[in-house]
């Protein structure tokens, strides 16, 4: 067994790649047909039918220690430990003789709250999307990794929904009591995100830290702005101010201490961006990032961003430091 997968279970599987950089993801998603270069360096994919979120395919396996604790109903939907343990081994069936790419980073910019989450990919490609969205652990803090949460996503494997009691082939699996992620059966990257905001607004309240879906930016003052909304609203736009230091685009946490990012990286709308009306955003979409879902003009390797053929939600990842103005600690501390 592999150190990394052998306290899951996980075995006989292909070659396991742990903590590649940024070019040697891109190599391999590359040799893996997973993508292509645009013109400026960026990784662009394709996601398939889900180019989104699915909301109405993610669950909670019921257990004692969280039934009480759950607002159960159409958005928190509960699943069997039964259902959850049948799935689980078609994920590590599915796993064997597969080539994997793991990453081992944290979500939480303030140590104090930090959350270690280990990412095992079928794809290079999501590898590097997670990557570029968490933080990385220095070589210290790496060499002593203990992952409290772990996330395995697959998304060449479908699901029997009369067999695995999901609504559809695909399903967001989260399992608080074990720690473990399942995303299956898709290949939007926002999945694995979410799937850990969803994972910290269970745990962080009984921290007394309230969790917020904004982005956060400093002003030359000290004042710091939050722009709440829900998903494609312009928080990453409005957040990118080259006047104002960007502390996040998207998930944070309020403490005692102040303002903190849950992530390392911005996930950016892409559908009619310009490098006149977003110029830092424009400018991040570079070698590192990765892009989800946006047309070339035809004969070229330049992006259409106008070109909403696949999906309205076009997406790019990519790390905060591509962004010249960043707080790159993602910490805004109060006082």
């Amino acid at each position: 067994m592999s150190q990394y997968l052998d306290y899951l279970g996980i075995s006989g599987t292909g070659k396991v790649n742990h903590q590649l950089c940024e070019a040697e993801l891109i190599e391999a998603a590359l040799k893996n047909q997973e993508g292509h270069l645009s013109d400026a360096g960026a990784l662009v994919v394709n996601t398939g039918i889900y180019t989104g979120r699915s909301p109405n395919d993610r669950f909670f396996v019921d257990t004692e220690l969280i039934h009480d604790k759950i607002n159960w109903g159409k958005v928190n939907v509960p699943i069997s430990e039964e259902k959850f343990n049948l799935i689980y081994e078609k994920v590590k069936n599915y796993l064997k003789e597969k080539e994997l790419y793991v990453f081992d980073g944290y979500a939480c910019a303030d140590k104090e709250y930090a959350l270690n989450i280990r990412f095992i990919n079928e794809l290079a490609s999501q590898n590097l999307f997670v990557q570029n969205m968490f933080l990385k652990p220095n070589q210290q803090e790496l060499a002593n990794f203990a992952p409290k949460f772990t996330v395995i996503a697959v998304p060449g494997l479908k699901l029997n929904p009369e067999v695995d009691g999901t609504r559809s082939e695909a399903a967001i699996l989260v399992h608080i009591e074990k720690r473990i992620i399942l995303v299956i059966a898709s290949q939007y990257s926002g999945e694995m995100k979410k799937s850990i905001f969803t994972t910290l607004n269970y745990l962080l309240p009984e921290q007394n830290v309230f969790p917020m879906h904004c982005s956060a930016n400093v002003g030359s003052d000290g004042t710091t702005t939050l722009f709440f909304g829900l998903s494609g609203t312009g928080k990453t736009t409005l957040s990118a101010d080259p006047d104002r230091k960007l502390v996040g685009d998207d998930e944070h946490g309020w403490s005692d201490n102040g303002i903190f990012n849950f992530e390392g990286g911005c996930y950016a709308k892409c559908i009619n961006l310009s490098k006149q009306n977003e110029p830092q955003i424009w400018d991040a979409i570079r070698f590192g990032a990765l892009v989800e879902n946006v047309i070339f003009h035809e004969g070229t390797r330049t992006l259409n961003y106008d070109d909403g053929s696949i999906t309205e939600n076009t997406r790019a990842g990519y790390p905060i430091s591509h962004i010249p103005n960043a707080v790159v600690s993602g910490i805004r501390l109060i006082g």
